[in-house]
């Protein structure tokens, strides 16, 4: 009986002596060193052709115009964005969320929208000639307006716009 009352002793010292290394010495979080936030920022007519903006935040921001062509996008965040004309040619919006976002008559031609999540944004008049929206969250009735023009075959995925999409 003594034995076991020494090991539960040793137990508890020791997850206590573990608890108090942990309390006195914090590790910080790493946050991502190269994070933009360009949330509620007027952009428009902005030029980042080519340019690795991958997470970046542009959250209720004003791109009418802006230039993206074959720009790194991944993981960025585009929510409540107005992208009206802009030019998002090539560019990579893997993961991006693009919700509630404004996309009329932008560019969208090769670019790669795989994971991304579209949900409640337009589309009106947008070429999306060999865009790739494999696996991307849209909500049916954009997919039903984007079947009627969907066309090419993205030349970085090799996938067809209207497979992508699921059209029928």
């Amino acid at each position: 009986m003594k034995k076991i009352w020494l090991r539960l002793f040793s137990l508890i010292v020791i997850l206590l002596l573990a608890w108090f290394w942990l309390i006195i010495n914090p590790k910080p979080a790493f946050a991502q060193l190269n994070t933009i936030n360009y949330s509620n920022i007027n952009l428009e007519n902005r030029d980042f052709a080519n340019t690795d903006l991958a997470g970046v935040t542009f959250v209720a921001a004003e791109m009418r115009g802006t230039n993206f062509q074959g720009a790194n996008l991944t993981n960025a965040i585009f929510t409540k964005g107005v992208l009206l004309n802009a030019n998002l040619s090539g560019a990579n919006l893997t993961g991006a969320l693009v919700d509630r976002a404004t996309l009329d008559s932008a560019n969208l031609k090769n670019a790669i929208f795989t994971e991304a999540t579209l949900t409640r944004s337009r589309f009106y008049d947008a070429d999306i000639t060999g865009a790739d929206f494999t696996d991307a969250i849209i909500d049916r009735y954009q997919v039903s307006l984007l079947c009627e023009r969907a066309d090419g075959i993205n030349p970085v995925t090799g996938v067809a716009t209207r497979e992508s999409l699921g059209c029928r």
